[in-house]
């Protein structure tokens, strides 16, 4: 017998159920509008405890057996490149760069004019942004911080977290993680921002409000997936129970998913891991999987994801439909692609890919892996808060009759 009792209707979910009587719930999709915020702000829903009734639209269950374990297998490999892995891809590159010309040269060059340095090509990318609200969301792991064996020893530096400070008193700005949304405020402590956590299922608006920021302190935004916490739960001990025979395995609860990470796992034992996380999840078809860096991902079915959440978020600060928005997405993972995709279909902003090696991704530009100091995103983001400075230095000078200095 399947556990669906744990599941409420597909039809008529109120969402509103986890989210605080006082915080206004906004409505999604947006309305296609400018204006969206005022009016889900303002009372949205209609329905007497102010939520909004959704339907909700579920993909199709994870499917098992044998032929489906090798290919689940074969996507842990490749979404999982170790630290060793890519330095050698990267040393091989660069190695070929400098030998005669070859089939890895040519492939990395290829790979570098499609997806070109956000660094090297800044110049090109802030005047696409001119007279643009720049909108910046950041992933987290891998990102503004390094991969680390520990997934609870991945802190930020104390420069970076400066940083994305000086950032969000520019820009607003955003942390999209599969991560829940306390841990990830735990490890970035900065209260200006919003948090999309659980892979964007638990949105929270800036605890400090700037002028950056449109939201309530404190303010839970959405929660889309709230019906599934008590699977969570349950799936959570579950795993935590099946996989404490293999050394190595961690099983994380970030609220709205699990994730069960590998990275310290023997690459001999991943079948059998996959086998024991499959022996739980057939149990769950409400439960889907994806695949992180040395990290399987359990959640709902429901059709939201990273992308979504960016969506949700543009909607928020008042973007739903605008042309003078230009959003900035920087990240990593495999997860990362659904808001890569979601910036290229609507044709504004562009994403950022944080990697060490050439890989398929629907980021138009890439910044090399972040090392102790997270070196190159850092460096973009303060070369980006200095031109944000320069431009209103020059606007200030135009405004009060001073020539600027060339």
């Amino acid at each position: 017998m399947t556990k669906q009792n744990v599941v409420m209707s597909e039809m008529g979910i109120a969402v509103a159920a986890a989210v605080p009587a006082s915080s206004p719930l906004l409505t999604y999709p947006p309305p296609r509008s400018c204006s969206a915020v005022a009016a889900g702000a303002g009372g949205a829903g209609g329905g007497a405890g102010g939520g909004v009734a959704m339907r909700k639209k579920y993909q199709a269950p994870l499917e098992f057996g044998p032929a489906k374990m090798n290919p689940w297998v074969e996507s842990m490999r490749a979404s999982s490149p170790t630290h060793a892995k890519a330095a050698a891809a990267l040393a091989e590159a660069a190695a070929a760069a400098e030998a005669a010309p070859g089939a890895a040269k040519d492939e990395y060059a290829a790979w570098m004019v499609r997806h070109p340095s956000a660094l090297a090509k800044f110049d090109h990318i802030v005047k696409a942004s001119m007279g643009k609200q720049i909108v910046m969301f950041l992933d987290y792991d891998g990102t503004l911080s390094p991969i680390v064996d520990d997934p609870d020893s991945a802190f930020m530096s104390d420069q970076m977290r400066a940083a994305v400070s000086d950032v969000a008193k520019c820009f607003p700005t955003a942390i999209v993680s599969g991560r829940c949304t306390d841990k990830v405020i735990s490890f970035v402590r900065l209260a200006e921002l919003y948090y999309a956590g659980s892979h964007g299922m638990d949105i929270t608006g800036p605890v400090k409000v700037s002028k950056c920021t449109k939201a309530q302190a404190n303010e839970v935004l959405y929660q889309p997936a709230s019906e599934f916490l008590p699977m969570i739960d349950e799936v959570y001990e579950a795993l935590l129970e099946k996989t404490k025979s293999t050394p190595g395995a961690k099983v994380e609860n970030n609220k709205f998913c699990v994730s069960v990470h590998f990275r310290c796992v023997d690459e001999k034992r991943w079948s059998a891991l996959a086998e024991q996380v499959k022996s739980v999840l057939k149990e769950y078809p409400k439960l889907r999987i994806s695949h992180g860096r040395k990290v399987i991902e359990v959640r709902p079915t429901i059709k939201w994801d990273k992308g979504k959440a960016l969506e949700f978020l543009l909607n928020t600060l008042g973007y739903a439909d605008c042309s003078d928005v230009f959003p900035v997405y920087i990240g990593d993972d495999r997860t990362d692609e659904d808001a890569f995709k979601v910036l290229r279909d609507r044709g504004q902003g562009l994403g950022i890919l944080v990697s060490s090696h050439p890989k398929e991704t629907n980021a138009s530009y890439s910044l090399q892996e972040p090392a102790e100091a997270s070196i190159c995103v850092m460096d973009f983001l303060l070369r980006l808060v200095e031109w944000k400075c320069l431009v209103q230095g020059l606007a200030k000078r135009r405004y009060i009759g001073v020539p600027p200095q060339m």
